[in-house]
C-alpha cells in the first residue's frame, strides 16, 4: 500500500497512541457527537480537587469562581485568557465559609506533575456562532490547556495554524480558547509548530532540542514527546508564559534552555554570561529568569543594570507591562539607599549611576567617599542577583570595579547579543564567568525565522582632487610662521577631514543615491518600509540633513545624543565666512527642532518612523538607536561610518527584525567598504562559542593581564623620565630651555624639534598605559601611596607636554583653520556617482559565510582597491620572476611594463577600471606569450619563441638551432657532464660565439620542450 501523501486520519491515530503509550496521557475518547459549551470537564476537575483533599465547600466555590472567568469573554479573548491564567498559575482564592480566611485552591499541582490527570480527547465538537471541531485537545485535570490541529502530508502545516486562528475569532469558538495555553499545528512532513492564543502565523515557533528520546519515524512525534512531556508542558505554562502589553507570548527554545542553564548556575552560586543574538528575545529572558529567581530563592532581590537612559526606561516599562512592580532608581545615592533596605525587591538602574558625572571621574576616590558616607556597616540587603544588559559594553574599565566594590556578595549575570571578542573577554569573565548554556547565534536565529537574513551591497563614491595647486597655495599661505610639527598636525587634521567627513560633493552623491532608492527599491517606494543612515559624526549628520532638505526630501530627521545649548556656540565665531562644526550643528538642530526639546522631538519622530513610515522615511543617526531592544527596526540601513565588531553587528541588526509578510530580508548598503568587518562580525556571531573558562584559567588570564599592564606602565614612565633626565633644575624655565632653546629664536626651536617629538610620543604612550589601569592599581600590586605618586607623575608629564607645545608654537589652534579647510574640501574635492562594488551576487550574509570556504574569490572581490592592485601586481611579478630564466628578454620587457603600470597607478594617472583592464592584458601576456601575435607561425612552441626573443628575432637561425638541439640532445642531457657538453659543442659550432652559447644554454635548459 502506498503511504506517501497519506490522509490526516492515519497520522491522528498514530499521535493519539503516542500520547497514551509514550507520554502517559489518558484517552478520553472521540467526542465528535457531543457538543460542548465550555473548555472545562467539570467532573474531571472536581475529582482531581477531591483527591487533593479540598473540602466539598471549597471545591464548589473554587470551581464556580473559575468557571465564571472561563465563560466570561465580553472583554475579549486576551483579557479572558489572562484572567483564567492567573487562576491557574496562582490558585483560586476562596473562603470555605463566610467570615473565614481565604484559602488558595490549586487547580493544577505545578510542583508534582505526576499528581495531575493528563488526558487527551479527539474531534472535540464545540458550540459557537459556527461550530468547530479541533482534532486533538490536551486536558489537565479536565481543563483544556492545549489544542493540536493536524494536516495531511500533502498539505502545509500553515493550514493548521490558520485553522487555529480562525477558531479563535468571534465567528467561531473563541470561548473554547479561554483556558488554552498551548496552540499546536503540524503534519508528518514538516513537523510541529507552537504558539499560544492570538499568535500570528509568522510567530509560530519550532521546538528545537537535541533529542535524548527514542528515534521516531516522523519529526512531529519527536517534537510532541519533547514539548508535551508532563513536566515540560506544565513548566512552560507556569514559568515561560507572559502577557506583554496586549500580546501573550511563550518562550522560544533558546530562551527556555538558556534559562534552564542559568537556573543550574544560580543554584551553584555561579554567575556567567547569556549570549543570545540580537532580536532573539533577550529582554524577555531577563523577565522570565527574574520571575523564577523571585519565586524560587528565599529573600532574593534582582537588580537590572543598563547603560543608557532609554534602555533603563524600557526595562521599567517591560516589567510594568507584565505586571511586575519594579523600582527605577533616580540617582546613585538613591540606588544605594534602596539596596541598604529591603523595601524594594526588584530594581532597575543605570550603570553610570555608579560613577559621578564629571568627564573624568576618579572612581577610586568616589568609591571611598561612598563607603565613608554609608558607614562601615553598609551591606546590600537580601540575596542579591545583578543582571547587566549589554555586558560586553558596560563591564570594562572602572565601572565594574565600582559595582564589585559596592556589591561584593552579589551574583552577576551578564546578557549580550554579541559574543565576547578578545579585547572584552578577559574583563568580562573576571566579573561574570563563562557563557551560560549554548549561545544562540545569528545563523541559527535566521534558520528559526526569529530574525531575517541580510542582503549586503557595497557602493563606492570615489572622490578626487580637482586642483591640488590651489590646495597647496592655501596651506602655504595659512601655515606661514607655524613650526614643522604644527604644520604636520594641521595636515593630519586635513587628511582626517577628507577621510572621515568627505566633501560636500560626496555627501550629495550619497543623498541622491538614497532618494533614488526610495523611488525604486522594494518596500521603500511603496511607503511600507523605511531606512536609517548611519553617519560618521553629528556634524556630518547635519550636513546630510541639509542636503536632503535642499533636495526636497523632507521626510527625514536627525536623532543623535547631541542637545543644542547656547553654551556650545560661545567662542566659536572666528570671523571666518563658513561656520565651525559647533556652529553648524547648533544652527541645523535649532531649525529642525522648531522650539521642541530633543526628547519630545525624538519621541514624535520615532513614533512616526514606526507607525507612519510614509511620513518619516529616513532617520539619520550616529550612535543612538543602533542598539537595544527598543530601537526601531528598518528595512534598509545605509552605512557611512567606519564601524566594527559589536557596534557594527548591533547596527546591522536594526534591519533583521521580522516585520510584515512582504519583508523578506534586511538590506545593508555600505559606503565605507566594511566587508571585512561585516564578514568578521557575522562570522563571530555564527561561529561556535568561545572557549569556556574554569577558575584556574581566569586566574591565569588575570595574572597575565596585570603583569603585562604593570610592565607597560612602568616602561612608559621610565622612557619619559629618561628623556627629561638631563633637565636641571626640574622647573618650567629649565624644561622650556631644554626642549625649545630660546623661544625668540626660530632656529633654536627648529634645532630641538626631534627632542620635542620624542617627548610628545613618550607622554602619549604613558597616558594610554596609565588610563588602561588607573582603577586597578591596587590589584596590580601598588600600594595606595605608590598609586598616588604615579598618578601625580602622569599629571606632571601631561602638563609638561602641553606647556612645551605652547612655548614652542607646536600647538596649533585647529578651530582657526577648520572652516577654511571645510571650504577647501567643498571647492576642490569632487565625487563620482556611486558604483556598486559588490553585492555578493545577491547571496545573503548567512549564505556567504556558510559558503565562504568554497568560494575563495568572494572576499577577494571586495578588498579595497589598493589591496586588490597590490595582490594582482605581486602575482604577476611572481610569474615574471619564475619564468624569466626560460625567456629573459621577453620577461624583462614584461617587468618594465609592470613597473610602468604600477607607477601610473600610484601617481593616480590611471582610473581604477582602466588600470584593471591594462593589468589584465599584461597578466595574459605574462602567462601566454603566444597571444601577442608577434611571432612567426613557424615558431609553434614556447622553446622556439624563447630562442627567437633571445636571438634578435632571427627566424632562420632559430629553426636551425632547434634542429641542432633535437639532433644532439641525449636522454638526461642536463647532467652537467659529458651529455651536456656534447650538446653545447654542437650549438657552439652553429653559432660560432662562445659567450652567446653560454647564455643560450641556460635558456635551453629551462625549456620544457627539450
Amino acid at each position: 500500500m502506498n503511504h506517501i501523501g497519506k490522509a490526516e486520519r492515519p497520522s491522528q491515530d498514530r499521535i493519539v497512541q503516542l500520547f497514551q503509550n509514550e507520554l502517559g496521557y489518558r484517552y478520553l475518547g472521540n467526542w465528535q457527537d457531543d457538543l460542548r459549551t465550555q473548555p472545562v470537564e467539570e467532573d474531571l476537575l472536581r475529582n482531581f480537587l477531591k483527591r487533593q483533599g479540598y473540602s466539598a465547600a471549597l471545591i464548589d466555590r473554587a470551581v464556580s469562581k473559575f468557571l465564571k472567568s472561563v465563560t466570561s469573554i465580553a472583554s475579549g479573548l486576551y483579557d479572558a485568557n489572562k484572567e483564567v491564567y492567573k487562576l491557574l498559575r496562582y490558585g483560586v482564592n476562596v473562603r470555605e465559609e463566610l467570615g473565614e480566611a481565604k484559602e488558595s485552591v490549586w487547580l493544577i499541582d505545578w510542583a508534582n506533575p505526576e499528581n495531575n490527570d493528563f488526558a487527551i480527547a479527539e474531534e472535540v465538537s464545540f458550540k459557537g456562532k459556527h461550530n468547530k471541531r479541533p482534532d486533538i485537545v490536551i486536558y489537565v485535570n479536565g481543563i483544556a490547556l492545549g489544542v493540536l490541529e493536524l494536516k495531511s502530508s500533502r498539505k502545509g502545516l500553515t493550514e493548521g495554524i490558520r485553522q487555529n486562528l480562525d477558531n479563535q475569532s468571534d465567528h467561531f469558538i473563541p470561548k473554547f480558547f479561554t483556558t488554552i495555553q498551548l496552540v499546536l499545528a503540524g503534519n508528518d512532513t514538516q513537523g510541529l509548530r507552537y504558539g499560544t492564543i492570538k499568535t500570528s502565523e509568522k510567530y509560530y515557533l519550532k521546538w528545537k532540542e537535541q533529542s535524548g528520546t527514542a528515534e521516531y519515524d516522523y519529526v512531529i512525534d519527536t517534537h510532541l514527546v519533547q514539548l508535551c512531556a508532563k513536566g515540560r508542558i506544565l513548566e512552560i505554562i507556569k514559568d515561560f508564559t507572559i502577557f506583554d502589553k496586549g500580546v501573550k507570548k511563550l518562550c522560544r527554545p533558546n530562551q527556555y534552555f538558556g534559562i534552564k542553564a542559568a537556573q543550574k548556575r544560580i543554584y551553584n552560586k555561579e554567575g556567567g554570561i547569556i549570549w543570545h543574538t540580537q532580536g532573539s528575545g533577550k529582554s524577555l529572558t531577563m523577565v522570565w529568569l527574574t520571575k523564577w529567581i523571585r519565586q524560587n530563592i528565599d529573600d532574593s532581590r534582582v537588580l537590572i543594570i543598563t547603560d543608557r537612559e532609554e534602555l533603563d526606561d524600557q526595562i521599567e516599562k517591560l516589567f510594568i507591562g507584565v505586571e511586575e512592580q519594579i523600582y527605577r532608581t533616580s540617582s546613585g545615592r538613591d540606588l544605594l539607599n534602596v539596596l541598604n533596605h529591603k523595601t524594594e525587591m526588584l530594581i532597575c538602574s543605570l550603570v553610570h549611576k555608579f560613577g559621578n558625572r564629571t568627564d573624568e571621574p576618579d572612581y577610586d576616590k568616589y568609591i571611598q567617599e561612598l563607603k565613608e558616607s554609608l558607614g562601615s556597616d553598609f551591606k546590600a540587603k537580601g540575596n542579591l542577583y545583578v543582571f547587566v544588559d549589554e555586558c560586553h559594553r558596560t563591564q570594562s574599565g572602572k565601572l565594574h570595579e565600582a559595582m564589585k566594590a559596592i556589591l561584593p556578595e552579589a551574583l552577576f549575570i551578564g546578557f549580550t547579543g554579541t559574543p565576547l571578542l578578545k579585547k572584552d573577554k578577559q574583563k568580562s569573565i573576571e566579573v561574570f564567568g563563562p557563557y551560560i548554556g549554548k549561545p544562540y547565534k545569528f545563523d541559527e536565529a535566521v534558520e528559526d525565522g526569529v530574525v531575517l537574513d541580510l542582503l549586503y551591497e557595497a557602493r563606492d563614491v570615489e572622490q578626487f582632487v580637482t586642483d591640488q595647486d590651489k590646495i597647496d597655495e592655501w596651506f602655504d599661505a595659512k601655515t606661514e610662521g607655524l613650526t614643522d610639527i604644527a604644520k604636520i598636525e594641521l595636515k593630519r587634521k586635513w587628511g582626517t577631514m577628507q577621510k572621515v567627513l568627505g566633501s560636500k560633493s560626496r555627501l550629495a552623491k550619497i543623498v541622491n543615491d538614497i532618494i533614488h532608492d526610495f523611488d525604486t527599491k522594494p518596500r521603500l517606494f511603496t511607503g511600507e518600509g523605511n531606512a536609517m543612515l548611519v553617519s560618521g559624526s553629528v556634524y556630518q549628520a547635519c550636513k546630510y540633513y541639509e542636503l536632503f532638505q535642499q533636495a526636497g526630501f523632507k521626510e527625514c530627521a536627525i536623532i543623535t545624543s547631541y542637545q543644542p545649548h547656547h553654551a556650545d556656540i560661545k567662542g566659536e565665531d572666528s570671523g571666518e565666512s563658513s561656520p565651525t562644526e559647533k556652529l553648524l550643528k547648533y544652527e541645523v538642530y535649532t531649525q529642525m527642532l522648531k522650539g521642541k526639546t530633543t526628547e519630545v522631538f525624538e519621541e514624535e519622530v520615532k513614533e512616526q518612523f514606526i507607525k507612519e513610515p510614509g511620513r518619516m522615511k529616513l532617520l539619520i543617526v550616529v550612535d543612538k538607536l543602533l542598539t537595544g531592544f527598543d530601537a526601531p527596526s528598518a528595512t534598509y540601513l545605509y552605512i557611512d561610518k567606519s564601524m566594527q565588531d559589536h557596534g557594527l553587528f548591533q547596527a546591522i541588526c536594526r534591519v533583521n527584525r521580522v516585520d510584515k509578510d512582504d519583508k523578506e530580508y534586511g538590506y545593508i548598503i555600505d559606503y565605507k567598504d566594511l566587508f571585512e568587518s561585516v564578514e568578521r562580525s557575522i562570522h563571530d556571531y555564527t561561529s561556535g562559542a568561545f572557549d569556556k573558562y574554569d577558575e584556574d584559567d581566569v586566574k591565569g588570564l588575570l595574572k597575565d593581564r596585570f603583569e603585562e599592564s604593570r610592565d607597560r606602565l612602568e616602561t612608559a614612565l621610565e622612557r619619559v623620565k629618561a628623556i627629561c633626565e638631563s633637565v636641571h633644575p626640574k622647573d618650567e624655565p629649565s624644561f622650556i630651555r631644554y626642549f625649545c632653546g630660546n623661544t625668540e629664536i626660530p632656529q633654536d626651536i627648529k634645532d630641538r624639534e626631534e627632542l620635542r617629538v620624542a617627548l610628545y610620543k613618550a607622554v602619549v604612550s604613558l597616558i594610554r598605559a596609565y588610563t588602561n589601569v588607573a582603577n586597578e592599581m591596587g590589584a596590580m600590586g601598588y600600594t595606595a601611596k605608590e598609586s598616588e605618586t604615579i598618578k601625580d607623575e602622569v599629571k606632571f608629564y601631561t602638563d609638561l607636554r602641553e606647556t612645551i607645545k605652547k612655548a614652542s608654537r607646536d600647538y596649533v589652534d585647529l578651530k582657526r583653520f577648520e572652516s577654511g579647510m571645510r571650504q577647501l574640501m567643498d571647492r576642490y574635492i569632487d565625487a563620482m556617482s556611486s558604483k556598486k562594488i559588490s553585492d555578493f551576487e545577491n547571496k545573503s550574509l548567512v549564505e556567504l559565510i556558510v559558503n565562504l570556504a568554497s568560494e575563495p574569490d568572494a572576499e577577494y572581490k571586495t578588498k579595497k582597491q589598493e589591496a586588490v592592485a597590490e595582490t594582482i601586481e605581486n602575482n604577476v611579478r611572481k610569474v615574471i620572476i619564475e619564468e624569466s630564466q626560460a625567456n629573459p628578454r621577453y620577461y624583462e620587457k614584461m617587468s618594465r611594463l609592470l613597473d610602468e603600470l604600477i607607477a601610473q597607478r600610484k601617481k593616480e594617472t590611471l582610473a581604477y577600471q582602466e588600470y584593471l583592464k591594462k593589468i589584465k592584458e599584461l597578466a595574459e601576456l605574462v602567462t601566454s606569450p603566444q597571444k601577442t601575435n608577434s611571432y612567426p607561425q613557424t615558431l609553434d612552441n614556447a622553446a622556439k619563441r624563447a630562442l627567437y626573443d633571445n636571438l634578435d628575432h632571427n627566424e632562420i637561425l632559430v629553426l636551425a638551432l632547434d634542429n641542432v638541439i633535437k639532433a644532439n640532445k641525449l636522454d638526461g642531457w642536463r647532467d652537467g657532464a659529458i651529455k651536456e657538453r656534447k650538446l653545447r659543442l654542437a650549438i657552439q659550432n652553429l653559432l660560432n660565439d662562445e659567450e652567446k652559447t653560454t647564455e643560450l644554454m641556460e635558456i635551453i635548459k629551462a625549456q620544457r620542450d627539450y
